[in-house]
Protein backbone atom coordinates (compact mmCIF):
# COMPACT_ATOMS: atom_id res chain seq x y z
CA UNK A 1 0.00 0.00 0.00
CA UNK A 2 1.41 3.59 -1.00
CA UNK A 3 0.05 6.33 1.19
CA UNK A 4 -0.32 9.21 -0.85
CA UNK A 5 -3.11 11.50 0.40
CA UNK A 6 -1.58 13.78 1.83
CA UNK A 7 -0.89 17.62 0.80
CA UNK A 8 2.96 17.88 1.22
CA UNK A 9 2.21 21.80 2.22
CA UNK A 10 5.95 22.00 3.82
CA UNK A 11 7.52 21.98 0.23
CA UNK A 12 5.69 24.87 -0.94
CA UNK A 13 3.50 25.14 -3.93
CA UNK A 14 0.42 24.65 -5.02
CA UNK A 15 1.11 20.68 -6.12
CA UNK A 16 1.55 18.40 -3.23
CA UNK A 17 4.66 16.79 -3.23
CA UNK A 18 4.28 13.57 -4.05
CA UNK A 19 2.94 15.07 -7.32
CA UNK A 20 6.04 17.35 -8.33
CA UNK A 21 8.55 16.56 -10.97
CA UNK A 22 12.09 14.98 -9.62
CA UNK A 23 14.56 14.07 -12.54
CA UNK A 24 11.44 14.80 -15.28
CA UNK A 25 8.71 12.38 -13.46
CA UNK A 26 6.34 12.49 -10.14
CA UNK A 27 7.41 11.49 -6.85
CA UNK A 28 4.76 9.23 -6.51
CA UNK A 29 5.68 7.72 -9.76
CA UNK A 30 9.53 6.82 -8.94
CA UNK A 31 7.73 5.02 -5.97
CA UNK A 32 5.41 3.22 -7.92
CA UNK A 33 8.20 2.09 -10.10
CA UNK A 34 10.54 1.32 -7.88
CA UNK A 35 7.91 -1.06 -5.66
CA UNK A 36 6.26 -2.75 -9.01
CA UNK A 37 10.15 -3.45 -10.23
CA UNK A 38 9.99 -6.09 -6.99
CA UNK A 39 9.19 -9.59 -8.06
CA UNK A 40 7.64 -10.15 -4.47
CA UNK A 41 4.91 -7.11 -4.89
CA UNK A 42 2.24 -8.45 -6.38
CA UNK A 43 -0.59 -5.69 -6.21
CA UNK A 44 -0.38 -1.91 -5.35
CA UNK A 45 -2.87 0.06 -3.80
CA UNK A 46 -2.57 3.68 -3.87
CA UNK A 47 -4.55 5.77 -1.36
CA UNK A 48 -5.46 9.30 -2.78
CA UNK A 49 -6.78 12.65 -2.16
CA UNK A 50 -10.55 13.26 -3.19
CA UNK A 51 -9.47 15.55 -5.54
CA UNK A 52 -6.24 14.35 -6.80
CA UNK A 53 -7.85 11.93 -10.02
CA UNK A 54 -6.21 13.97 -12.23
CA UNK A 55 -2.68 14.12 -10.83
CA UNK A 56 -2.16 10.43 -10.42
CA UNK A 57 -3.74 9.81 -13.65
CA UNK A 58 -0.62 11.95 -15.26
CA UNK A 59 1.60 10.37 -12.98
CA UNK A 60 0.23 6.79 -14.49
CA UNK A 61 1.61 8.09 -18.24
CA UNK A 62 5.30 7.93 -17.13
CA UNK A 63 4.91 4.37 -15.52
CA UNK A 64 5.68 1.14 -17.64
CA UNK A 65 3.26 -1.17 -18.52
CA UNK A 66 4.11 -4.18 -16.17
CA UNK A 67 4.16 -1.79 -12.90
CA UNK A 68 0.70 -0.09 -14.29
CA UNK A 69 -0.52 -4.35 -14.55
CA UNK A 70 0.48 -4.50 -10.67
CA UNK A 71 -1.81 -1.34 -9.81
CA UNK A 72 -5.53 -1.94 -8.26
CA UNK A 73 -7.80 0.53 -8.53
CA UNK A 74 -6.67 3.25 -6.54
CA UNK A 75 -8.62 4.40 -3.60
CA UNK A 76 -9.98 7.86 -1.30
CA UNK A 77 -7.72 8.34 1.85
CA UNK A 78 -9.07 10.04 4.85
CA UNK A 79 -8.62 13.59 6.76
CA UNK A 80 -5.30 11.92 8.72
CA UNK A 81 -3.00 9.32 7.96
CA UNK A 82 -4.33 6.76 10.10
CA UNK A 83 -7.70 6.66 8.29
CA UNK A 84 -6.07 6.45 4.67
CA UNK A 85 -4.08 3.13 5.94
CA UNK A 86 -7.74 2.09 7.05
CA UNK A 87 -9.09 2.56 3.64
CA UNK A 88 -6.46 1.34 2.38
CA UNK A 89 -6.80 -2.18 3.83
CA UNK A 90 -10.29 -1.59 3.66
CA UNK A 91 -9.54 -1.39 -0.26
CA UNK A 92 -7.11 -4.76 -0.52
CA UNK A 93 -9.89 -6.83 1.22
CA UNK A 94 -12.26 -5.70 -0.77
CA UNK A 95 -10.36 -7.65 -3.85
CA UNK A 96 -8.75 -10.35 -2.05
CA UNK A 97 -6.70 -9.85 1.08
CA UNK A 98 -3.42 -10.60 1.08
CA UNK A 99 -1.08 -12.47 3.55
CA UNK A 100 1.14 -9.74 3.87
CA UNK A 101 0.90 -6.24 3.51
CA UNK A 102 3.68 -3.30 2.97
CA UNK A 103 2.95 0.34 4.08
CA UNK A 104 5.21 2.99 2.67
CA UNK A 105 4.91 6.48 2.21
CA UNK A 106 4.54 8.33 -1.42
CA UNK A 107 7.59 10.56 -0.63
CA UNK A 108 9.85 7.59 -0.35
CA UNK A 109 10.95 7.48 -4.31
CA UNK A 110 14.40 6.17 -3.15
CA UNK A 111 13.42 2.60 -2.25
CA UNK A 112 15.42 -0.32 -3.34
CA UNK A 113 14.91 -4.33 -3.78
CA UNK A 114 17.25 -4.64 -0.62
CA UNK A 115 14.75 -2.87 2.00
CA UNK A 116 12.28 -4.85 -0.17
CA UNK A 117 13.45 -7.80 0.64
CA UNK A 118 14.24 -7.16 4.00
CA UNK A 119 11.12 -5.32 4.61
CA UNK A 120 9.08 -8.87 2.91
CA UNK A 121 11.45 -11.09 5.34
CA UNK A 122 10.47 -9.36 8.48
CA UNK A 123 6.90 -9.48 7.84
CA UNK A 124 6.63 -13.02 7.84
CA UNK A 125 9.10 -13.64 10.51
CA UNK A 126 7.39 -10.96 12.89
CA UNK A 127 3.88 -10.15 11.89
CA UNK A 128 4.38 -6.68 12.51
CA UNK A 129 8.30 -4.82 11.11
CA UNK A 130 9.50 -1.65 10.97
CA UNK A 131 12.49 -0.34 9.24
CA UNK A 132 15.17 1.46 11.05
CA UNK A 133 18.24 3.19 11.46
CA UNK A 134 20.36 4.43 14.35
CA UNK A 135 20.37 8.02 15.11
CA UNK A 136 23.47 9.56 15.15
CA UNK A 137 22.90 12.98 16.84
CA UNK A 138 21.91 13.64 20.64
CA UNK A 139 18.44 13.09 21.02
CA UNK A 140 16.74 14.86 23.75
CA UNK A 141 13.30 14.83 25.53
CA UNK A 142 11.82 18.45 26.55
CA UNK A 143 9.44 19.79 28.83
CA UNK A 144 6.98 21.84 27.60
CA UNK A 145 8.70 24.52 28.85
CA UNK A 146 11.84 24.04 26.83
CA UNK A 147 13.54 22.74 29.66
CA UNK A 148 15.63 19.35 28.82
CA UNK A 149 13.80 15.97 30.96
CA UNK A 150 15.95 13.69 29.53
CA UNK A 151 18.29 12.60 26.93
CA UNK A 152 18.00 8.80 25.96
CA UNK A 153 20.72 6.88 24.75
CA UNK A 154 21.34 6.57 21.61
CA UNK A 155 22.62 2.87 20.92
CA UNK A 156 18.75 2.15 22.10
CA UNK A 157 17.26 4.39 19.06
CA UNK A 158 15.72 4.37 15.67
CA UNK A 159 14.83 6.92 12.92
CA UNK A 160 12.21 4.51 11.53
CA UNK A 161 11.27 4.62 8.01
CA UNK A 162 9.07 2.90 5.20
CA UNK A 163 7.71 0.32 4.15
CA UNK A 164 6.20 -0.95 7.43
CA UNK A 165 5.45 -4.52 7.01
CA UNK A 166 2.98 -6.92 8.67
CA UNK A 167 0.41 -9.96 8.29
CA UNK A 168 -2.46 -8.29 6.91
CA UNK A 169 -4.73 -9.96 8.97
CA UNK A 170 -3.03 -8.64 12.46
CA UNK A 171 -2.97 -5.08 11.04
CA UNK A 172 -6.37 -4.79 9.55
CA UNK A 173 -7.48 -5.80 13.08
CA UNK A 174 -5.32 -3.17 14.96
CA UNK A 175 -6.62 -0.64 12.59
CA UNK A 176 -10.43 -1.63 13.22
CA UNK A 177 -10.24 -1.21 16.93
CA UNK A 178 -8.49 1.47 16.93
CA UNK A 179 -11.51 3.55 14.90
CA UNK A 180 -13.92 1.49 17.44
CA UNK A 181 -12.16 3.17 20.13
CA UNK A 182 -11.90 6.72 18.78
CA UNK A 183 -8.04 6.57 18.85
CA UNK A 184 -7.58 8.28 15.15
CA UNK A 185 -4.19 10.56 15.68
CA UNK A 186 -1.65 7.30 15.22
CA UNK A 187 0.70 8.67 12.23
CA UNK A 188 3.00 5.99 12.42
CA UNK A 189 1.66 2.15 11.51
CA UNK A 190 4.52 0.79 13.91
CA UNK A 191 3.11 2.74 16.76
CA UNK A 192 -0.38 1.99 15.98
CA UNK A 193 0.76 -1.75 16.11
CA UNK A 194 2.42 -1.48 19.46
CA UNK A 195 -0.75 0.29 20.69
CA UNK A 196 -2.47 -2.89 19.93
CA UNK A 197 -0.74 -5.06 21.77
CA UNK A 198 1.60 -6.21 19.45
CA UNK A 199 5.52 -7.18 19.15
CA UNK A 200 7.17 -5.07 16.84
CA UNK A 201 10.75 -5.68 15.51
CA UNK A 202 12.90 -3.43 13.68
CA UNK A 203 14.64 -4.48 10.95
CA UNK A 204 17.45 -2.48 9.04
CA UNK A 205 16.64 0.42 6.78
CA UNK A 206 18.56 2.54 4.47
CA UNK A 207 20.05 6.27 4.89
CA UNK A 208 19.09 6.38 1.46
CA UNK A 209 15.80 5.67 1.52
CA UNK A 210 15.02 9.74 2.68
CA UNK A 211 11.31 11.09 3.30
CA UNK A 212 11.00 14.40 0.68
CA UNK A 213 9.87 16.65 3.27
CA UNK A 214 11.23 20.19 2.18
CA UNK A 215 12.13 22.27 -0.58
CA UNK A 216 15.31 21.50 -0.16
CA UNK A 217 14.67 17.55 -0.28
CA UNK A 218 12.61 18.11 -3.84
CA UNK A 219 16.03 20.05 -4.97
CA UNK A 220 18.24 17.26 -3.48
CA UNK A 221 15.54 14.53 -5.29
CA UNK A 222 15.92 15.67 -8.55
CA UNK A 223 19.65 16.05 -8.42
CA UNK A 224 19.87 12.63 -7.94
CA UNK A 225 17.37 11.34 -10.67
CA UNK A 226 18.67 13.46 -13.14
CA UNK A 227 21.41 12.35 -15.25
CA UNK A 228 24.06 14.67 -16.43
CA UNK A 229 23.68 15.70 -19.83
CA UNK A 230 26.10 17.30 -22.01
CA UNK A 231 25.15 20.61 -22.27
CA UNK A 232 24.20 21.06 -19.17
CA UNK A 233 27.22 21.20 -16.53
CA UNK A 234 25.01 18.43 -13.74
CA UNK A 235 26.75 16.73 -11.37
CA UNK A 236 27.27 13.17 -11.64
CA UNK A 237 28.83 9.92 -9.05
CA UNK A 238 32.33 9.62 -9.20
CA UNK A 239 33.51 6.62 -7.27
CA UNK A 240 35.59 7.31 -4.37
CA UNK A 241 37.92 4.70 -2.39
CA UNK A 242 39.09 5.43 1.31
CA UNK A 243 40.83 2.98 3.46
CA UNK A 244 41.19 3.30 7.40
CA UNK A 245 43.01 1.25 10.21
CA UNK A 246 43.01 0.75 14.15
CA UNK A 247 44.70 -0.70 16.88
CA UNK A 248 44.11 -1.29 20.54
CA UNK A 249 46.20 -2.86 22.92
CA UNK A 250 45.24 -5.70 24.93
CA UNK A 251 44.38 -5.22 28.97
CA UNK A 252 42.32 -6.43 31.39
CA UNK A 253 38.64 -7.61 30.60
CA UNK A 254 35.83 -10.41 29.63
CA UNK A 255 35.30 -9.25 26.25
CA UNK A 256 36.19 -7.08 23.22
CA UNK A 257 33.84 -5.31 20.78
CA UNK A 258 33.84 -5.73 16.88
CA UNK A 259 31.75 -4.85 14.58
CA UNK A 260 29.20 -3.10 17.14
CA UNK A 261 29.28 -7.01 18.61
CA UNK A 262 30.06 -7.80 21.43
CA UNK A 263 32.14 -11.19 21.81
CA UNK A 264 33.44 -13.15 25.07
CA UNK A 265 37.31 -13.16 25.44
CA UNK A 266 39.79 -13.60 27.97
CA UNK A 267 40.50 -9.88 27.85
CA UNK A 268 39.58 -6.65 26.52
CA UNK A 269 41.01 -3.85 25.04
CA UNK A 270 43.09 -0.05 26.13
CA UNK A 271 40.45 2.57 24.76
CA UNK A 272 38.91 5.50 25.11
CA UNK A 273 35.64 4.56 23.83
CA UNK A 274 34.44 0.82 23.62
CA UNK A 275 37.47 0.01 21.38
CA UNK A 276 36.12 -1.20 18.19
CA UNK A 277 38.82 -1.63 16.07
CA UNK A 278 36.60 -2.66 13.28
CA UNK A 279 34.33 0.66 13.51
CA UNK A 280 36.81 2.80 14.04
CA UNK A 281 39.26 1.68 10.68
CA UNK A 282 35.04 1.50 8.85
CA UNK A 283 34.50 4.93 10.09
CA UNK A 284 38.18 5.92 8.97
CA UNK A 285 37.91 4.90 6.02
CA UNK A 286 34.51 6.46 5.41
CA UNK A 287 35.81 9.68 5.98
CA UNK A 288 38.89 9.34 4.16
CA UNK A 289 37.01 8.60 0.71
CA UNK A 290 35.12 12.01 1.87
CA UNK A 291 38.46 13.77 2.47
CA UNK A 292 36.59 14.98 5.83
CA UNK A 293 39.43 14.17 8.49
CA UNK A 294 39.82 11.15 10.33
CA UNK A 295 37.92 9.77 13.81
CA UNK A 296 40.19 11.66 16.05
CA UNK A 297 39.12 15.28 14.25
CA UNK A 298 35.42 14.67 14.66
CA UNK A 299 35.40 12.54 17.73
CA UNK A 300 38.54 13.63 19.64
CA UNK A 301 40.05 11.54 22.74
CA UNK A 302 40.56 14.51 24.89
CA UNK A 303 36.73 15.06 24.68
CA UNK A 304 35.04 13.53 28.25
CA UNK A 305 31.81 12.97 26.31
CA UNK A 306 33.44 10.17 24.01
CA UNK A 307 34.76 8.08 27.20
CA UNK A 308 33.48 4.15 26.87
CA UNK A 309 31.29 5.55 24.10
CA UNK A 310 29.38 3.16 21.65
CA UNK A 311 31.44 3.42 18.57
CA UNK A 312 28.25 2.54 16.30
CA UNK A 313 27.75 6.62 16.94
CA UNK A 314 31.06 7.43 15.00
CA UNK A 315 30.33 5.23 11.89
CA UNK A 316 26.68 6.53 11.71
CA UNK A 317 28.20 9.92 11.81
CA UNK A 318 30.36 9.11 8.76
CA UNK A 319 27.45 7.68 7.23
CA UNK A 320 25.37 10.66 8.16
CA UNK A 321 28.11 12.79 5.73
CA UNK A 322 28.34 10.99 2.74
CA UNK A 323 24.26 11.01 2.65
CA UNK A 324 24.38 14.95 3.55
CA UNK A 325 27.06 15.45 0.40
CA UNK A 326 23.96 12.98 -1.78
CA UNK A 327 26.69 10.30 -1.79
CA UNK A 328 25.72 6.47 -1.49
CA UNK A 329 27.85 3.71 0.04
CA UNK A 330 28.85 1.17 -2.16
CA UNK A 331 30.76 -1.62 -0.38
CA UNK A 332 32.35 -1.67 2.64
CA UNK A 333 35.51 -4.43 3.36
CA UNK A 334 37.08 -5.24 6.64
CA UNK A 335 40.14 -7.42 8.00
CA UNK A 336 40.54 -8.31 11.25
CA UNK A 337 43.72 -8.84 12.67
CA UNK A 338 44.47 -11.12 15.79
CA UNK A 339 44.94 -14.04 17.20
CA UNK A 340 42.50 -14.51 19.27
CA UNK A 341 39.05 -13.99 19.50
CA UNK A 342 38.51 -15.80 16.19
CA UNK A 343 35.43 -14.42 14.84
CA UNK A 344 33.82 -17.08 12.63
CA UNK A 345 30.90 -17.66 14.67
CA UNK A 346 30.45 -13.88 14.96
CA UNK A 347 31.07 -12.95 11.10
CA UNK A 348 27.60 -12.90 10.36
CA UNK A 349 26.29 -11.14 13.40
CA UNK A 350 29.17 -8.23 12.47
CA UNK A 351 28.14 -8.46 8.84
CA UNK A 352 24.20 -7.77 10.18
CA UNK A 353 24.94 -4.95 12.30
CA UNK A 354 27.50 -3.13 10.15
CA UNK A 355 24.87 -3.38 8.00
CA UNK A 356 22.14 -1.67 10.04
CA UNK A 357 24.27 1.12 10.84
CA UNK A 358 25.96 2.02 7.39
CA UNK A 359 21.97 1.64 6.07
CA UNK A 360 23.58 -0.46 3.18
CA UNK A 361 22.75 -4.10 2.24
CA UNK A 362 24.23 -7.40 3.51
CA UNK A 363 25.62 -8.24 0.55
CA UNK A 364 27.32 -4.76 0.54
CA UNK A 365 29.57 -5.41 3.65
CA UNK A 366 32.92 -7.78 3.82
CA UNK A 367 34.87 -8.86 6.91
CA UNK A 368 37.59 -11.58 6.99
CA UNK A 369 39.78 -12.61 9.60
CA UNK A 370 43.99 -13.25 9.45
CA UNK A 371 46.57 -13.75 11.66
CA UNK A 372 49.94 -12.57 11.72
CA UNK A 373 51.88 -15.84 11.94
CA UNK A 374 53.00 -15.33 15.40
CA UNK A 375 54.97 -12.25 14.13
CA UNK A 376 54.77 -8.45 15.45
CA UNK A 377 52.12 -7.19 18.50
CA UNK A 378 49.44 -9.24 16.74
CA UNK A 379 52.03 -12.23 16.33
CA UNK A 380 52.67 -12.20 20.59
CA UNK A 381 48.81 -11.80 21.25
CA UNK A 382 49.18 -8.27 22.25
CA UNK A 383 46.56 -6.42 20.99
CA UNK A 384 44.48 -6.51 17.64
CA UNK A 385 43.82 -4.46 14.83
CA UNK A 386 41.78 -4.13 11.37
CA UNK A 387 42.37 -2.31 8.52
CA UNK A 388 39.15 -1.32 6.34
CA UNK A 389 37.82 -0.21 2.77
CA UNK A 390 35.22 1.86 1.57
CA UNK A 391 33.48 2.74 -1.29
CA UNK A 392 31.60 4.98 -2.22
CA UNK A 393 30.32 7.89 -4.73
CA UNK A 394 29.91 11.49 -4.25
CA UNK A 395 27.78 13.61 -6.99
CA UNK A 396 30.81 16.51 -8.21
CA UNK A 397 30.80 18.74 -11.10
CA UNK A 398 31.55 17.31 -14.59
CA UNK A 399 34.30 18.78 -16.58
Amino acid sequence: MVVAAGRGIRVGGDTPKQYRRVGGQAVLTRTLAALAAHPGVGRIQVVIAPDAAAFYDECLGDLPPAAQAKLARPTQGGATRQASVRAGLAALAREAAPELVLVHDAARPFVDDALIDRAIAAAGTHGAAVPGVPVSDTIKVVEPDGRVRATPERESLRAVQTPQAFRFALLAEAHARAAAEGHDGFTDDGALAEWAGLPVAVFPGDLRNRKITQAADLVEADRAFSPPSESDPAMTLLTRLGTGFDVHAFTEGDHVWLGGVRIPADRGVLAHSDGDVVLHALTDAILGALADGDIGVHFPPSDPRWRGASSDQFLADAVRRVSERGGVIDHLDITVLAEAPRIGAHRDAIRSRIAEIAGVPLSAVSIKATTTEKLGFVGRAEGLAAQAAATIRLPEARA
